[in-house]
């Protein structure tokens, strides 16, 4: 097996799989902290505080960290989503070294330069109005927190115009003290690197992080609902969904399963009926976001308001039918998809670090592909069945509608049929 794991005395974990057919290394450190972490004065802080990561350490300016990356031909990102944060890179097996001279730098040095900080609030605040005017962007944010209604887990990852503009440096520092803690972080590696040199210099770059323990989250208490928005828009944005289950639960791979064969694909239920045959929507698709302790199951779509009432039905129609009529054929194809999507990452170095990273927070462990593989083949049409019926049964629909004020009503009438009333 390549894949070699070694924990550093601060609690990181510094996990590698050595791919020698590449010339190129993806690289970064996973926090397994995100906007699910913040307090109620911190909303929108992780996000800000992964921008301000490449706003410049007590090394090196903002400008200096994008050039000596792109110098040696590499590229950098970050991105933060509810449960964890990431900062990566790719470049050349030789230059890993300067990668995570790099990523180490700016999480342990940054700056937090006044100047920089205000800029960044304000390319925050731009992105956030863009979202407002994105309503197939916004209507996932509204269903977010229609579902965990005054949580952080339901909260915008973006956060608001006015929690952005009244962070300090002050309470970044603070924040990032507190949730950047060792066992909560892994740097994480594929393709042209060396395990133990990777280790070597993650330790003696790493070694001011924290040993401590980051305080728990609060359990997720899903409560569903209706979030209606009256907007002068061309289309209706429907987003309807049910509380799904964690990643760690045992339904997981049928639940995965269920959203494909409803509309994971042009052959999914959804598409087939919604799309092909009634010609009700351009896009349509069905999704399962997991958590710690919870999850989310939902089905978007946008259509005409004529044609709101319609679509509403026929979503439904196939949620109810699916727990009663899957077919083994259906399953079939809808595990083989997932196969592929799993078997690929394998062939990619920056979605094998990704894989491996998520595994380590998420179970403490590296999960073999083959066992992964084993539990999607074990899905039979039984299990997708009792995972619709279990949706079902857990009534409580979210749904989220922006569009104009006559589609709006009609789409809450008939979701309401998942309730069980």
């Amino acid at each position: 097996m390549s894949v070699k794991i070694s924990t550093l005395d601060n609690g990181i974990t510094v996990i590698t799989d050595e791919m020698s057919h590449l010339g190129t290394a993806s690289l970064g450190i996973w926090v397994g902290a995100g906007a699910r972490d913040e307090k109620g004065d911190e909303h929108g802080i992780s996000h800000l505080l992964e921008h301000m990561a490449f706003k410049g350490t007590r090394r090196r300016s903002a400008r200096r960290i994008a050039e000596e990356i792109e110098q040696v031909g590499g590229d950098i990102n970050a991105a933060t989503s509810v449960e964890q944060t990431t900062y990566n890179v790719r470049v050349l097996g030789e230059d890993v070294g300067l990668g995570i001279d790099i990523l180490a730098d700016i999480l342990t040095e940054p700056a937090f330069a006044p100047d920089e900080l205000e800029r960044e609030k304000n390319v925050i605040v731009q992105e956030i109005g863009a979202v407002m005017d994105t309503p197939d962007d916004l209507v996932f944010d509204l269903f977010q927190e229609q579902a965990f209604p005054g949580q952080s887990v339901g909260r915008s990852i973006l956060g608001t115009p006015e929690t952005v503009r009244g962070f300090s440096r002050d309470q970044l520092g603070a924040y990032l003290g507190r949730t950047y803690r060792g066992p909560r972080m892994v740097v994480s590696a594929a393709g042209a690197v060396e395990h133990d040199r990777l280790v070597d210099e993650a330790s003696a770059r790493l070694s001011g992080v924290g040993n401590g323990v980051a305080p728990d989250l609060s359990p997720a208490t899903y409560a569903g609902g209706t979030r209606l928005t009256a907007r002068d828009l061309e289309q209706v944005h429907i987003l309807m969904g049910l509380e799904g289950c964690s990643y760690k639960d045992a339904d997981y791979h049928a639940h995965q399963v269920l959203s494909n064969v409803l509309g994971g694909g042009m052959s999914s239920r959804l598409f087939q009926d919604v799309r092909e045959e009634r010609g009700l929507c351009y896009s349509i698709y069905a999704f399962h976001w997991s958590y710690q302790d919870t999850g989310l199951f939902g089905i978007y779509a946008g259509t005409d308001t004529g044609d709101v009432e319609e679509l509403s039905h026929a979503v439904v129609d196939q949620i109810f039918d699916t727990a009663e009529t899957v077919t083994e054929l259906e399953v079939a194809r809808a595990k083989a998809q997932m196969k592929v999507g799993l078997l690929a990452a394998l062939e990619s170095s920056g979605a094998r670090a990704d894989q491996l990273a998520r595994q380590i927070l998420g179970f403490g462990r590296v999960i073999p592909v083959e066992e992964i593989v084993a539990k999607v083949e074990a899905v039979d049409v039984a299990a997708v069945r009792a995972a619709a019926s279990r949706l079902i049964g857990r009534g409580r629909p979210t749904l989220s509608v922006i569009g104009p004020k006559g589609g709006l009503e009609p789409a809450a009438r008939v979701v309401q049929r998942l309730s069980g009333h």
